[in-house]
Order: structure tokens, then sequence, then C-alpha cells
């Protein structure tokens, strides 16, 4: 037997992998031992470029020392303090890091340990907030078609991603969605942001609630300003800016979910900078740490926080919300080192520079079997691929197994391919990528119904996961 095939693998049974087809992937577990720069070590010691930047959540590139030693040091120093009724020097220090890393105005910052927990926690301080004001009916939440906030009970009630949902009943009640803004059929293979449309599409938002509801019962609208676990759904000009003018009218908190399109990755700090629109909340996570301690944050008008704070009763409990582990030291800790990066990289300036070649190498992709769009914005790219029936995702997944193969990590949702490179990505690199996945397109094609097989590809993994079952048999 080869080495590669006798490598040693942990007792696979009894971990619940997520998002993931745990049958399928434990015949062919892809596992990573390593991580420096821009790339993962595998198990058999080949290197592996991120094209995904993890998930989304290392804009700064593996094996940051700066973040290990301010991490170790605080571990040595403070490693947890009650987040409830007392806390730590550092919350308020990372706190303030974070505020003026914000959109002006989004300056009161609530911590949370993921993308899901700020997103139910916005959800939550837009109807605290309604109330607090003494308007108890604006109840209603409205997220999008195709939109995805986490997966708490929340954030897949306002998301629009019907996997996310149907195994899990009703979840919240009170709840609708607008329609996404993805349309192929006008904009596919365009650069950038779609020029036309962005207006009508936000008018229908005011036309639904008009219709639908009462303007009055609702308490917030929440969008991604690129909606990117749907498979890069770039937003027309305008859209936002209309959605924002329709929201300020009807006294309707906008929240920006940017987890993912949050700390560079559109080549500005935020969508909100990108787009020139600032919402009322922003929710955030991944990249404030640099995907190396869970934390997030919601960021919050200071007005709305005032709200709080003058109509509630002294000594009262302003917002009964939290949790344990909110604004953790070590969490603190590798936030602050990761904003003191960004700070002295300029990440965001380099993503923006790095953004039109970016844009020039996808674009090459066009023409390749099976490719039915390609979008793009910032350092983000999606290609989707054309639908084969009763075969969802699985050509899009065959390409996964074969850039894994040579050496890619990217990232699949149906039948899209993401990339997300970390923002520490050189030019050379974005090529790679795209050569690396154009191979994998034309191979997987040319292969036919074989091709669709993922029991074709990770032939040495499949291996480790045969002796592993023969060993422990």
């Amino acid at each position: 037997m080869s080495k590669a095939s006798t490598n040693c693998l942990p007792d696979l049974s009894h971990y619940w992998v997520p998002f993931t087809a745990n049958r399928q992937f434990k015949t062919m577990p892809r596992l990573f031992k390593a991580a420096r720069g821009n790339y993962y070590t595998t198990m058999d010691d080949r290197q592996v470029l991120d094209g995904t930047a993890g998930l989304w959540c290392v804009p700064a590139g593996h094996g940051r020392e700066e973040i290990a030693s301010a991490v170790g040091k605080q571990l040595l120093t403070l490693d947890y303090a009650p987040a409830f009724q007392s806390s730590h020097p550092l919350a308020f220090e990372a706190a303030s890091r974070v505020a003026d890393y914000m959109p002006s105005g989004l300056d009161r910052i609530f911590f949370t340990n993921s993308g899901s927990e700020s997103a139910d926690t916005a959800l939550k301080i837009a109807l605290a907030y309604h109330r607090a004001c003494g308007n108890p009916l604006r109840n209603k939440l409205i997220g999008r078609e195709r939109g995805y906030h986490g997966v708490n009970f929340g954030g897949i009630a306002v998301g629009g991603i019907a996997g996310n949902r149907k195994a899990f009943g009703n979840a919240l009640s009170g709840v609708d969605h607008i329609r996404h803004p993805l349309d192929i059929a006008k904009n596919a293979f365009t650069k950038g942001v779609p020029q036309d449309g962005g207006i009508a599409l936000a008018n229908e938002f005011e036309q639904r609630i008009l219709t639908l509801h009462d303007p009055a019962t609702i308490a917030t609208l929440i969008v991604e300003p690129m909606q990117g676990s749907a498979g890069v759904i770039v937003p027309p000009a305008a859209y936002l800016k209309r959605l924002r003018e329709i929201c300020t009218k009807y006294g309707i908190l906008l929240i920006f979910d940017e987890v993912i399109t949050g700390f560079g990755r559109l080549g500005t700090k935020f969508g909100a900078d990108y787009f020139d629109v600032i919402p009322d909340m922003l929710t955030c996570a991944k990249g404030l740490t640099n995907g190396v301690v869970p934390m997030g944050a919601v960021a919050v008008k200071r007005e709305i926080y005032d709200a709080f704070m003058e109509n509630t009763p002294t000594g009262a409990i302003e917002l009964p919300h939290g949790y344990t582990y909110s604004a953790i030291p070590i969490a603190c800790a590798a936030a602050i080192a990761t904003l003191n990066i960004f700070q002295q990289e300029k990440l965001e300036d380099r993503a923006a520079s790095l953004s039109p070649h970016l844009e020039a190498a996808v674009h090459h992709l066009k023409g390749l079997p099976m490719v039915k769009d390609i979008r793009n914005i910032g350092l983000v790219a999606g290609i989707e691929f054309e639908a084969i029936t009763g075969k969802m995702g699985a050509f899009a997944f065959a390409v996964y197994l074969k850039c894994f193969e040579l050496g890619l990590h990217v990232r699949y949702t149906g039948d899209i391919i993401a990339i997300s490179p970390p923002l520490t990505i050189e030019k050379h690199e974005i090529d790679r990528i795209f050569n690396i996945l154009s191979e994998a397109i034309r191979f997987v094609a040319s292969q036919g119904v074989a091709g669709l097989d993922a029991n074709n590809y990770l032939k040495n993994e499949q291996a480790w996961a045969l002796h592993q079952q023969t060993t422990n048999a």
C-alpha cells in the first residue's frame, strides 16, 4: 500500500460535520493539517491554494503570528471574565476599535460569537427598539429571497435559501421576503455591478409592503449588500440606495448583514462603504478575528442605543440579551490584532487594486462548457453552471473535487462555484486559481455522466478511509 494510502486518520465516526453530506465525506475525507499564508497543507503534505479565505473568514491569510501571540498572551493573562454584570477592559478597547472601523454613525457595538448570532441579535434589537419607542406593533421582519443570515431560528426565518429552512418547520411568524436582485436573463456575464434595473427592483419592496402589509407594522428589513452564500449575487446600481430611502420614509430599520462583505472583501471596509449606503445596523463576524477565534458583532446607530437608555427605567436591563462568551478576552485580543494588521497593511486598498485582475481572470472562463453566468465584485467571484435535471449541484461538486485534486480549494453551493481568496493573494496566485478552475471545468465536462460521479475523484482520500475501516474492523 502506498504511503498516501496509509496516512493516519482520526476516528471519523463521532464528529457530525456541518453543512456536509457526512456519509459521502467520510468515504473521501478532505482534511487539512496545517496552513500558512495563502495555502493549506493536506494529510499527504500537498500544498492547496486557499481560494476561499477559509470560509470567507481569513482575509489576512493563515498563520498570522501577530494574532497568535496576542491570543496566547491573553490566555495567560485573563482567560475569561463574566460577560453579565461585569466585564474587562479589553472588551471596551475592542468595541472602540471596531466602532472606529465602522461606517460613520455605527458606533455602538454589541459582541456575539458568530454571524448567525449577530443576525439574530440585530433582529431582536430591532423589535425591542420599536417597543422601547412605544411602537410594539412594529413586529414584522422582512428578508430577501436567497438571502443567508446564519442558521439560528431568526436567521433562517428571514433567510431565503429553501434548503436551510424546510427541515425545521415554520421558524418565526410575521416574516416576509422581497425578490432577490439576480437577473441572469438581462445581466449575464456582467463585470462588477449591473447598471440597469436597480431602482425598479427596490421599488417592488415599497409596492409589496403597501399592498401586503401596513408599513407601520414592519420592524426591519435585513439584506446582504452582496449575497455571498447564495452564489455571489451582486445588486444593480442604485438598488441599495433606494432601499435605504424607502426604509427611512416608512420608519423601517435597515440592517446590512456584512458577515461576508465586511473587512475588505469588496475593496472597502464594508459593503456600506462600497455602495455609499449607511444602514441602521450592521452585522459582522468572520474577518473580525481573521477566523482565529469565534466572534461577531452588531454595530448600531447611536440614536438606537440611546432610545434604549432613555426609555428603560433606571436600574433595569435595557436589552435582556447576550451570550456567555460575548467579548471573551481572547476574541477581543484577536480582533484588535486583526484590525492592527488591516491598518498596517492596508488590506482593503490591496483588495481594491487586485480586483481588476481577478475580474479579468474569472471572465476568461466565459465560453467554457456548462458555464451559464459569471459574477464578480471586489475580490469575490461566482461561476454558475447550467442546471442538470435531477442532479442539482452535481457538476459544481465534481468541479470542487477536481480542483481539490489539482491543488485548489474552492466553495461550491448548488450549481455555483464561489471564489473569495485571502486579501493577501498575489496576482500569480489569482492566475493559478482560474487556470486550475478552467482545467477542472473542462475535465468534468469531458467525462460526461462519469464526470458527475464523486467516486471518480480523490482516490487517495478514498484509500485512506478504506484503510481505516479495514484496520478498525
